[in-house]
């Protein structure tokens, strides 16, 4: 069945997540405006420094502060291709912490779409304070269904350093 266009999002925030390098939280975001992805992040390290899987987590707080989190990674993709997120809708494998929440409400962000919370975030009540709707959906499906034999169209690949036969 094909799904929403949220859903769609949800489920491409879940594959960002999957890039993330803290064990702590794997957490992925997907902006969108128009139903165009506009930029994508994922919990990890700032370029070029160690990640937490390989140096460990860097604990302040209770908090890893050794990476960024999705929103953030996500709002500095897209500032650095110059790409305003003015008005877009933020897709979120989990609430948005308290300092996330806040830096996609300056940005302009003005809809949150999630279907986890987060411990201990006053997210909601700066959404609430701005206007900006959060949506609480239910989790996507994990599975993503493409099966070549099913596409008349398609033909598997199998070439000498490659075989796929599933």
């Amino acid at each position: 069945m094909r799904p929403s266009w949220d859903e769609y999002f949800l489920k491409l925030a879940m594959i960002a997540s999957e890039r993330s390098t803290c064990p702590r939280m794997h957490c992925g975001c997907v902006l969108v405006k128009d139903k165009y992805v506009l930029s994508t992040g994922y919990n990890g390290s700032l370029p070029g420094l160690e990640h937490c899987e390989d140096a460990g987590c860097l604990i302040v707080d209770n908090h890893c502060v050794r990476t960024n989190h999705a929103e953030m990674n996500a709002i500095a993709q897209a500032a650095r291709h110059g790409i305003s997120i003015d008005g877009a809708t933020a897709y979120v494998t989990n609430m948005p912490c308290t300092t996330c929440a806040k830096a996609l409400l300056a940005a302009g962000i003005k809809r949150i779409v999630i279907f986890s919370d987060y411990r201990g975030s006053l997210a909601e009540k700066f959404l609430k304070e701005s206007g900006v709707p959060l949506d609480r959906l239910p989790m996507p499906s994990r599975e993503i269904i493409y099966d070549l034999d099913i596409y008349p169209s398609a033909k598997k690949f199998k070439g000498p350093d490659f075989t796929c036969d599933t």
